[in-house]
């Protein structure tokens, strides 16, 4: 009836189609590389340089940031952290007093997609830094381990062995990379388009470290023991 009122009237019909410029549907992966090929990522003006890119490329979305939403630190795996130590002579019968050195890495975490981890030729793992120093004994982004060891005097009882293990402190950072395209009012040839903002939601691991001494590397947070276990 309004379409026959309309056509009666000489009135105009107007068609409300889906908007062409509606935000396409983007996988985490793409998202990424929008991100990377952001004029401004977390905060820093980028050139095309900065993710090898040439002049004609340009910029893929206006802005991106990291957004951290959620910090946690839990006990990583247990392992074994140095060789066995056995007193099980036949005829032994008092402790066996020994020297055990012990020494466990702790790598460095990485994120879900190719872009953030580490070491990826111009790759965002590095923009995760800020957000991972502001909190305290963290392990730089720029390094892939950190080692924890010590040099312990133990006694060995008769009919065990001795061996220590290495439990490190991890710390988990979950956040959200958001990318925004900004609207744009269009012109003569150009289409008006909307505000687009995609979102991929990230997590990055790394080993709490304690402060070096005397300007040395921090090394890993943990707890070591001693197991014994039967000849």
């Amino acid at each position: 009836m309004a379409i026959g009122a309309a056509l009666a009237t000489g009135g105009a019909i107007v068609t409300l189609l889906p908007s062409a410029n509606a935000a396409d549907e983007k996988t985490p992966d793409q998202i990424m590389r929008m991100c990377q090929r952001s004029a401004v990522l977390n905060g820093k003006q980028q050139s095309v340089r900065d993710f090898g890119g040439a002049f004609a490329d340009g910029f893929e979305s206006d802005n991106c940031d990291f957004v951290e939403t959620k910090f946690e630190t839990f006990d990583g795996p247990t392992e074994k952290s140095s060789i066995d130590f056995p007193n099980c002579e036949p005829n032994a019968t008092d402790p066996a007093k020994v020297s055990i050195t012990w020494s466990a890495t702790a790598a460095q975490g990485q994120g879900k997609y190719s872009v953030t981890q580490q070491g990826a030729g111009g790759g965002l793992f590095g923009f995760l830094s800020g957000s991972w120093l502001k909190h305290k004994g963290t392990l730089d982004m720029t390094v892939k381990s950190a080692t924890a060891g010590a040099t312990e005097q133990r006694e060995v009882p008769v009919g065990k062995v001795l061996h220590m293990e290495f439990t490190p402190k991890i710390q988990r950072m979950t956040g959200e990379w958001r990318v925004r395209i900004d609207a744009d009012p269009g012109s003569f040839a150009v289409n008006p388009s909307p505000e687009q903002n995609f979102v991929a939601p990230d997590v990055v691991e790394g080993p709490v470290i304690l402060p070096g001494a005397a300007g040395a590397p921090g090394v890993a947070d943990g707890t070591s023991k001693a197991v014994l276990e039967d000849c």
